[in-house]
């Protein structure tokens, strides 16, 4: 994802990407910006606004090391406890951090649709699919879309994944009526 947010920025016109930072591609070099292999780069290079795409744990070092240096973030990982979301929410004093499990808007529509059905709806299933090498199942949709339908109303949805080849990627809601 990071190659993907980085081929993004330097896209829009209103955007510069001026940092990178990947440990396991330190030099290499992506639209003209050298990757670092340590978050020091991002200060270097005075960020207003850092993207992470990575994995919980490496977030978890990277979001207070941001907030600490009064950088913006966007979060596109997820895998992260309440604890983690308050911890964020208290050390983000000076700058903004918005984490979000997903930014397709399709899936931002299908959470939001899932939590309206689950108000007339007792019962529900998450069902997803999700390439084989995905890391994470239930995914990080999976459990935002369950936690905003027990929300509504819905007891306790039940997931369940099918992985499929590489390319292939979906997820229904189905709904059960009261018996």
């Amino acid at each position: 994802m990071g190659a993907t947010v980085c081929n993004a920025v330097h896209a829009d016109a209103e955007l510069e990407l001026v940092a990178a930072v990947d440990p396991q591609s330190p030099g290499a070099t992506v639209h003209g910006v050298t990757i670092a292999s340590e978050l020091r780069a991002l200060a270097d290079a005075k960020v207003d606004v850092a993207v992470d795409f990575t994995v919980a744990d490496a977030a978890r070092v990277t979001l207070p090391w941001l907030a600490m240096h009064s950088i913006h973030a966007v979060v596109g990982t997820t895998g992260f406890t309440a604890g983690d979301l308050d911890g964020f929410k208290k050390s983000f004093t000076n700058s903004n951090c918005l984490v979000a499990a997903n930014f397709a808007i399709g899936a931002v529509l299908m959470m939001r649709f899932a939590e309206e059905a689950a108000k007339s709806f007792p019962r529900a299933e998450i069902v997803e699919l999700h390439n084989e090498a995905k890391r994470d199942a239930p995914s990080g949709t999976a459990k935002a879309t369950a936690a905003r339908m027990r929300g509504s109303g819905v007891n306790a949805p039940v997931w369940r994944g099918v992985r499929v080849p590489p390319g292939s990627s979906a997820a229904t809601l189905g709904a059960y009526p009261a018996p």
